[in-house]
């Protein structure tokens, strides 16, 4: 199929084949799922549901056993609207769930933030991987501060920061913009001294789009494989899931989820962020049978 066409429906394109973080690395021979831990007051779908540690680690334990590959940890809500908060209110927030998956749990932990100082910390906690919602584009020493510690790295698109990324979700050309923001953070990253085996990249979904902009970078997701590096994909529970089924209550949109996830396996995302990680579990991995064929179990 030619790029820009749509979604890849008679196999996953060939891609690179893990991914490094800190101390770990990641094979990317099958999807693999990235579980949600916001340890925030006012995340859209959770918010204050996993603000104490304890809390923290009981949803850590479970999104294990439902077969999780990496546990993603927010201290900051990037929802749209949502204000900021400080650094130290960052690492207060952060810090000790670091520190006690680190000591509870095996998984790889990314830590989600845009400060260089909350993802230095973290990195020196245990985390492997820091996961920037801006691309880099929010704090200047990140890039630097991620080659330093030597620690993996999520890139993704968004425009503007939480407060008024959906004040303007208008473009000329959607995928080629966010594709050429993607090759620029990628190559600020590389600037900067963070290995590309290190770098993934996450087209931003839900950030700075409207309804049928995601809709779009779905049906297009693989023409980021020509920046040739692992593609994230977090679609879980978002607002334009609820626009299209009607579903007002972000726990109701598990099956817009699964959705998308299944179709993001079958355009080359390897990596998928998401809530409940059984059930994009089962998702992605019978869309991985169906691309694989008679090779499914490899």
């Amino acid at each position: 199929m030619a790029a820009g066409t749509g979604i890849l429906l008679s196999g996953p394109p060939a891609g690179p084949g893990y991914l490094l973080g800190h101390d770990c690395r990641i094979g990317l021979d099958r999807p693999r799922l990235m579980g949600v831990l916001n340890v925030t007051p006012d995340s859209f779908s959770d918010g204050g549901r996993f603000f104490s540690v304890g809390a923290a680690l009981t949803h850590a334990r479970q999104l294990v056993a439902q077969g999780a590959d990496l546990i993603d940890v927010g201290g900051e809500s990037t929802r749209p609207g949502a204000p900021p908060v400080s650094v130290q209110e960052e690492l207060d927030r952060v810090m000790p769930v670091v520190e006690a998956l680190r000591r509870e749990i095996a998984l790889p932990i990314s830590l989600d933030t845009t400060k260089s100082a909350v993802a230095a910390a973290a990195v020196a906690a245990g985390a492997e991987f820091i996961n920037d919602v801006s691309g880099l584009t929010f704090d200047p020493d990140m890039a630097a501060t991620v080659a330093a510690v030597g620690a993996g790295l999520f890139v993704m698109h968004t425009r503007g920061g939480p407060e008024t990324m959906q004040a303007d979700t208008c473009y000329t050309d959607l995928v080629g913009e966010v594709r050429d923001s993607l090759r620029r953070s990628v190559a600020v990253a590389v600037a900067a001294g963070v290995a590309p085996e290190r770098i993934a990249v996450d087209p931003g979904v839900g950030f700075g789009k409207d309804v049928a902009g995601n809709l779009e970078l779905l049906r297009r997701l693989n023409d980021f494989a020509e920046l040739g590096r692992p593609i994230l994909l977090g679609t879980s529970r978002k607002s334009f899931i609820g626009r299209v089924l009607g579903q007002d209550d972000p726990l109701a949109r598990q099956a817009g989820t699964l959705a998308t996830v299944a179709l993001g396996v079958a355009a080359g995302a390897r990596l998928f962020r998401v809530h409940e990680v059984g059930p994009a579990r089962e998702a992605a991995m019978m869309a991985w049978a169906v691309c694989r064929g008679a090779e499914w179990h490899i």
